[in-house]
């Protein structure tokens, strides 16, 4: 019982923290209205989010090993819980971003999760509660999108942001009366300098990405952004391979067995964001009489378009644990991309009815269940016990960095193809349709190269 109780904190605790993430995701075109801003500016409060998410996991994973591990979930559950109140209050957009950044922590706290069922569940039950658990992050923000729109259309967009404190909260007394306390190993030393430049050249490299259209891709202020993060982003690499005690480990990235999932991890990130970030777009903007591209509709209904997501999202686990029993796990991953490829596909070239929009989202939910409910499942039976918590933080960070690139490239493609109409959003779709592809194949050839692991579920 007493097992059960805390298996369903953690779930509780991977799907409120992505639930969170998500919350300000429909909201993006509602805040540029409110608040008189552009699109792309807007669109930092679901990018400064996921950011926040990438630095902090690492760090987060570091900091929560051995008797550290309880303190560190529930002060990120009292920072998540802050930054939701700062977003309801915050009169403009920087302090609502500074909000949504706090928020962005509840990312790091999912690989802590995953250890401790580690640490807990027997060998057997690990596949499939590993699977459930990773799954349920992508549920979790699957369902943040209808239950923010819902409230937003009722109590307007500071009454989303009271959602997520009333949500966050209470996972927080959960988990104060359920984690159990760690009397082990002091935690792994932190390398702070690495964070420091991983998080400044990931900066840089957005705002050139999400600001290139209005600064001028040629314009100095593009290019020194750019140029100043790629080479901070070059110098924590060279310091994560020189260090004793990296951030990340690098190495341990690459494995045969850990190669394939982190790959696609990034990649399904950009993929899933794409796609979800192009979605509330097309459902928002026009007006619902069609004279103008796009469906014209609240953002109520455009939160309820991604419920077919989140619900096949779980079915799709479901079934990627039966393909795994019957044909191998190797198999996961590609049918995974194929499956967002259809998706994605099918949205590029049918988008004028919410019926169509509904189809391309269960397509992608189907491919989200295959896809982030292996990764995990896939990588745990090539790894000791004691790189675990190391290794799948690494795989959140690249899945969280993954979320961010396609939330701050997403609105660029559309305003580079072409501003936000039909032709620019078709052809951002069929850019990620591209690297959908690419994923697959490498997803297949390194599945090909990997040795035996155990099954899922």
């Amino acid at each position: 019982m007493r097992l059960r109780l805390l298996l369903a904190t953690l779930a509780l605790l991977t799907t409120v923290t992505a639930v969170v993430s998500s919350l300000g995701a429909p909201l993006v075109p509602a805040l540029a209205t409110e608040l008189g801003v552009p699109l792309e500016d807007a669109q930092w409060s679901l990018t400064a989010t996921l950011l926040a998410g990438v630095v902090s996991t690492p760090l987060v994973g570091r900091l929560g090993t051995g008797r550290l591990r309880r303190p560190v979930v529930v002060g990120g559950l009292v920072l998540v819980t802050l930054g939701t109140v700062l977003a309801a209050v915050a009169p403009g957009l920087g302090l609502l971003v500074a909000g949504r950044a706090l928020q962005g922590l509840g990312l790091s706290l999912v690989p802590l999760a995953l250890a401790v069922a580690r640490d807990v569940v027997p060998a057997h039950r690990l596949p499939g509660v590993v699977a459930t658990l990773s799954v349920t992050t992508v549920a979790g923000a699957g369902l943040g999108y209808p239950l923010t729109s819902a409230v937003a259309g009722a109590g307007g967009i500071a009454a989303a942001f009271w959602l997520g404190t009333g949500l966050t909260a209470a996972t927080l007394l959960l988990v104060l009366a359920v984690l159990p306390r760690d009397t082990g190993a002091p935690p792994a030393p932190v390398d702070w300098l690495g964070a420091g430049l991983s998080g400044l050249g990931l900066l840089g490299v957005l705002l050139a990405v999400s600001r290139g259209e209005i600064w001028g891709w040629a314009a100095p202020t593009t290019l020194g952004s750019a140029g100043l993060g790629l080479l901070l982003m070059a110098a924590f690499v060279r310091r994560t391979l020189a260090v004793r005690h990296p951030l990340v480990d690098l190495r341990l990235g690459i494995r045969p067995g850990v190669a394939a999932p982190n790959l696609v991890a990034f990649v399904a990130g950009v993929g899933m964001y794409s796609m979800l970030t192009l979605v509330v777009v097309v459902v928002q903007t026009g007006d619902s009489g069609g004279a103008d591209w796009g469906l014209g509709r609240s953002v109520a209904v455009a939160g309820w378009v991604l419920v077919p997501y989140a619900v096949l999202s779980v079915l799709g686990n479901q079934a990627a644990r039966a393909v795994a029993r019957r044909f191998g796990t190797a198999a996961l991953l590609p049918t995974g991309c194929l499956l967002f490829l259809a998706a994605t596909l099918l949205l590029a070239v049918r988008h004028d009815s919410l019926a169509e929009v509904l189809v391309a989202m269960g397509v992608g939910g189907l491919g989200s269940g295959f896809t982030f409910s292996s990764l995990a499942a896939l990588m745990v039976p090539h790894l000791p016990p004691h790189e675990t918590g190391s290794a799948l933080a690494l795989n959140q960070v690249l899945r969280s960095l993954g979320f961010t690139v396609g939330s701050a490239a997403s609105v660029t493609l559309m305003h580079l193809f072409g501003g936000v109409g039909e032709t620019g959003f078709r052809s951002a779709l069929l850019v990620v349709a591209g690297v959908w592809v690419l994923a697959a194949l490498a997803s297949w050839w390194l599945g090909r190269r990997t040795p035996g692991a155990l099954a899922v579920g």
